[in-house]
C-alpha cells in the first residue's frame, strides 16, 4: 500500500523531473528510430508490414531494455554516492532507512519510465504496418507511421512546452520537425 501511495504522490505532484526526462528523452529516441525503421524498410523493399512490425518490436525490446538497465545502474551509482555523502555528514550508516527505501523506489520508477519511453515511441508509429496489405498499401502504412511518429514527437514537445510555460504549439512543432528530418534523411541513404 505504501508503494501505491508513493506512486500516487509522484503523479499528483506532476511526476518526477528525472523520470520525465528519461521518459521523454528515450521516447524521442524510440520514435526517431521507428521513423527510420519505417522509411528505411520501405525504401529497402521489405515485402510485408508484419516483417516491419517484427523489426520494430526487436528495436523496442533493445531500446526498452537499454533504458531500464542503464538507468537502473546510473541511478544505483548516483544514489549510492548521494547516500554516502549524507552518511559521512551524519557519521551514521543509512542502509535500511526511509531515505534508502525512497532511493530504491525512485530508482525503480526512473528505470521503468526510461524503458517505457522508447517502447511507446516505437510501438505507436510501427503499429501502422499492422494495416499494411489489408487496409493500406506499404507506402500508405509508411506515411501513416511517419505521421504517427511526428504526432507523438509533437505531443512530447507540447507536454514539455506546457510544463515550462512555453508555447506548447511551438515546442511541439520543434520536436515534430525532428521526425520529418529523419524521414527525409532516409530518402538519401543508399538502398
Amino acid at each position: 500500500m505504501a508503494r501505491l501511495d508513493w506512486l500516487r504522490q509522484r503523479i499528483a505532484d506532476g511526476g518526477d523531473s528525472i523520470a520525465r526526462r528519461y521518459f521523454i528523452s528515450n521516447g524521442f529516441d524510440g520514435t526517431l528510430t521507428s521513423i527510420g525503421i519505417a522509411v528505411g524498410s520501405y525504401l529497402s523493399g521489405v515485402p510485408s508490414g508484419i516483417t516491419i512490425v517484427k523489426i520494430g518490436l526487436g528495436a523496442a525490446v533493445g531500446l526498452g531494455t537499454s533504458g531500464v538497465w542503464s538507468v537502473w545502474e546510473i541511478e544505483r551509482a548516483e544514489t549510492r554516492i548521494e547516500r554516502e555523502g549524507v552518511e559521512q555528514a551524519m557519521l551514521k550508516r543509512l542502509g535500511d532507512t526511509k531515505l534508502a527505501r525512497e532511493q530504491r523506489r525512485a530508482r525503480r520508477f526512473h528505470a521503468v519510465m526510461s524503458g517505457l519511453g522508447p517502447i511507446i515511441g516505437i510501438v505507436v508509429p510501427i503499429s501502422a504496418f499492422l494495416l499494411a496489405g489489408s487496409v493500406l498499401t506499404l507506402f500508405e502504412a509508411t506515411l501513416l507511421a511517419v505521421g504517427l511518429g511526428v504526432a507523438l514527437l509533437f505531443v512530447f514537445g507540447a507536454f514539455l512546452g506546457s510544463l515550462s510555460r512555453q508555447s506548447w504549439v511551438v515546442a511541439g512543432a520543434r520536436m515534430g520537425i525532428a521526425g520529418l528530418v529523419v524521414a527525409i534523411l532516409n530518402l538519401f541513404l543508399p538502398g
